[in-house]
């Protein structure tokens, strides 16, 4: 927009240019342009629209519907049964379930008692992604302290048997960090220390991933410091020579720098299973709350799902969700069923 056009839109809405930036800044000029503020964006995001009745699918993809459980108030307000009921009524394929310390999927749970986990799961008729975790960072493969390490890799190998045990060929991990952003406090790891530390931790965990036959699928994280482009991420995977270590792709973990379609050809077959995160880069500072509903971000999602599409992925894609509706915390569940349905080409 030049100068003049500024001016006279000054003019016609009674707003100096300098309130004009303003408004631009916090609300965008989209908005702005339906509020009769400014000129209307021609700027158009790629993909379908569906306008009334004469709406039509799109492309239809074959992948599958999933969801991490994060996204719901578990174990605070609903039980795991209740949240495989609600992930069956909205539509889901699957779900992806986390261990942790303690509860239903935990170093204190027993064998049999992770197993009835994946059976109530089928009973209700939705099948188990995957296994998450988010103790791969407090007790990082890279930590400083060793004992961390050991630690590390003790629960990565009790992850590998619950996955097993609970119906599901897929366990995330992170393999390590340069830093975690959230605790300023403790040093960094240099890269090559990093790398020397978490090829090592993976490569205490392949012996018992071949046994129980589950995939290590490496995470793309930004945040952590470590394994920044997909080229090294390729270099890490290919290095232990093993069909058990693949990728788990994140689509939101490198939005703030990179674009998903560009990294998803070059990972190609590497990738085994799918986190669907919304990204905003409106937004320049990255926490969880950057994080948003499907839909409600700038994510090319037509370009991701070709892309995905081009290298054969059919299997899962979940969505991953940190914050929980404190009220009516079904809604966030049936939406995003909604937004994939129509990403897949299910409904218009």
């Amino acid at each position: 927009m030049t100068a003049s056009s500024d001016d006279s839109l000054a003019a016609q809405s009674s707003l100096s240019r300098r309130e004009i930036f303003a408004y631009s800044a916090a609300f965008g000029t989209s908005f702005l342009a339906t509020q009769g503020l400014l000129a209307d964006d021609k700027t158009k995001t790629p993909g379908p629209a569906s306008v009334g009745g004469n709406a039509k699918p799109t492309k239809r993809y074959e992948m599958k519907k999933s969801i991490n459980l994060w996204a719901l108030p578990y174990p605070q307000k609903m039980s795991l049964v209740e949240c495989f009921k609600l992930c069956k009524d909205a539509g889901f394929d699957a779900v992806e379930v986390n261990y942790a310390l303690d509860g239903d999927l935990s170093p204190d749970s027993t064998p049999e008692q992770i197993k009835a986990i994946g059976e109530q799961a089928r009973r209700i008729g939705i099948e188990i992604s995957g296994v998450c975790s988010f103790l791969f960072w407090p007790y990082a493969f890279t930590h400083e302290d060793p004992d961390r390490r050991k630690k590390g890799v003790e629960l990565a190998l009790k992850m590998i048997e619950a996955a097993r045990l609970v119906g599901t060929e897929n366990l995330l991990c992170v393999p390590g960090s340069v830093y975690a952003p959230w605790i300023p406090d403790e040093p960094p790891v240099a890269h090559d220390v990093a790398l020397a530390r978490a090829t090592e931790g993976v490569k205490k965990m392949l012996p018992a991933a071949e046994k129980n036959q589950v995939y290590i699928n490496i995470e793309n994280i930004f945040a952590n410091g470590f394994l920044h482009s997909p080229q090294e991420i390729n270099q890490f995977v290919d290095s232990f020579h093993s069909k058990w270590v693949k990728v788990h792709f994140d689509t939101g973990n490198i939005m703030q720098y990179h674009f998903p379609e560009h990294w998803i050809p070059q990972l190609g077959k590497r990738i085994q299973n799918i986190h669907l995160k919304e990204y905003s880069k409106k937004v320049h500072e990255f926490n969880l709350n950057t994080f948003r509903l499907l839909l409600d971000g700038t994510t090319n999602w037509p370009a991701v799902l070709e892309a995905l599409d081009q290298t054969s992925y059919r299997g899962y894609l979940t969505f991953e969700y940190f914050n929980p509706f404190p009220h009516w915390p079904e809604a966030i569940v049936y939406h995003t069923s909604d937004a994939m349905d129509r990403m897949l080409g299910r409904k218009a």
